[in-house]
């Protein structure tokens, strides 16, 4: 097993570490509703399902939220 001949430094580490932090999702505003979500994922928004601009979806008013 491959060891380390000598320690490394705090600085090195840390540098090692400053990629890996967690990154805000990206959301896009969309131009028909004014709701963000996002990219590449259909939303919903007043018992319709939103996918790049277009209504793709109605939801009834008696069926259970599966959501």
């Amino acid at each position: 097993m491959a060891h380390p001949k000598r320690r490394q430094s705090k600085s090195r580490r840390n540098n090692r570490r400053s990629h890996l932090k967690i990154k805000k999702p990206l959301l896009k505003k969309c131009p028909l509703t004014n709701q963000k979500h996002l990219y590449h994922h259909a939303y919903w928004y007043e018992n319709k399902l939103y996918y790049r601009g277009n209504i793709v979806m109605y939801r009834n008013e008696n069926e259970k939220k599966s959501l």
